[in-house]
């Protein structure tokens, strides 16, 4: 009878081992069958929190199970992007990531608590959205062109607002100088408004924002816009000519945002909700277009490629320009 009883018992462990797998795969196949949080690293408002509401509403419609926001802000994007990190990798929490915290701050940060390449696995990049080069109105070199020109025989002697240290208008301003081969001043403000202020004033020469906030000023004749910094021009803003086009080859700038899910996150999940995002984005791509971007629906077998190489050519150039936030 005892060894009967070991039997049995010997036979219940040598399955459990099955059966966990079998029950795993099972709420695999079901995902998701409870509500998934999707980490918004800033508060709300801004282009973090436009993806994340109008990608958790279009998954909440499609999947019939909540996909809900939760905004984590503190030190930049820092905060909430660890404690995504540091989520169980079951699907249940993601993450959205952008240029702020997936390219931007391993290099700003000397001790950043997490890893972008090593912590997350990027699931889908879904917007993207331009900058342009904003020049005050009464500026005597009307083209990019005369404005290098004018840097290079005079360095320092044009003026270029930033809008704070390690903020996407100061990198995409170094990126551009570095393309140049120019040297602008830099005036610091704190956030954009400050900066477009003193800009309409005539009191600061050229600004780097994006296309969705500097295209109203130059609409309206309030200031010109220089060129944009993508590869082709803007639907939004077709009369503004590329960098490449008017003298500044190679300099190809675009911010972009998606989802990332833990590492580890099952294949099986990450498929799934790729699929879904995938058929989601159709239903988005007119709102993110009245938000000054674009719906972008980057190949599945390109998007670990593109978030390393971006990853790697902005720890670059912040390094090279001597960028730090601690």
């Amino acid at each position: 009878m005892l060894g009967f009883c070991r039997s049995l018992a010997w036979t219940a462990a040598a399955l459990a081992p099955f059966a966990f797998g079998a029950a795993v795969a099972q709420a695999q196949a079901n995902y998701p069958d409870r509500p998934v949080k999707i980490i918004v690293p800033i508060g709300p408002g801004g282009s973090y929190d436009l993806v994340g509401r109008h990608l958790a509403d279009a998954l909440s419609k499609r999947t019939g199970q909540a996909f809900f926001v939760e905004n984590k802000p503190g030190a930049g994007t820092v905060v909430g992007t660890q404690v995504a990190a540091q989520s169980e990798p079951d699907g249940y929490t993601l993450l959205v990531g952008g240029l702020s915290n997936m390219a931007f701050n391993p290099a700003l940060y000397s001790k950043l608590p997490y890893d972008p390449l090593r912590d997350f696995v990027p699931v889908a990049l879904v917007y993207k959205f331009g900058y342009v080069m904003v020049g005050r109105r009464d500026m005597p070199q009307t083209k990019l062109q005369d404005i290098v020109a004018a840097a290079k025989a005079n360095p320092g002697s044009i003026t270029v607002a930033t809008a704070g240290v390690g903020t996407g208008q100061q990198l995409v301003a170094a990126a551009f100088m570095k393309a140049a081969g120019v040297k602008l001043l830099e005036v610091p403000y704190k956030g954009s408004p400050p900066a477009f202020t003193d800009l309409l004033a005539g009191r600061i020469d050229l600004f780097f924002d994006s296309i969705a906030a500097g295209l109203p000023y130059v609409q309206s004749g309030q200031a010109r816009g220089i060129a944009v910094l993508s590869s082709r021009r803007s639907p939004v803003a077709p009369d503004v000519p590329t960098m490449s086009e008017v003298g500044v080859p190679g300099l190809d700038v675009d911010s972009w945002l998606g989802i990332f899910a833990p590492a580890k996150t099952p294949p099986e999940i990450i498929a799934k909700l790729r699929a879904d995002i995938r058929a989601s984005l159709p239903d988005l791509r007119e709102r993110f277009e009245k938000s000054g971007g674009e719906a972008w629906d980057l190949p599945n077998d390109r998007l670990d490629a593109f978030v390393v190489s971006e990853y790697e050519n902005w720890t670059k150039l912040i390094r090279e320009a001597g960028i730090k936030l601690d």
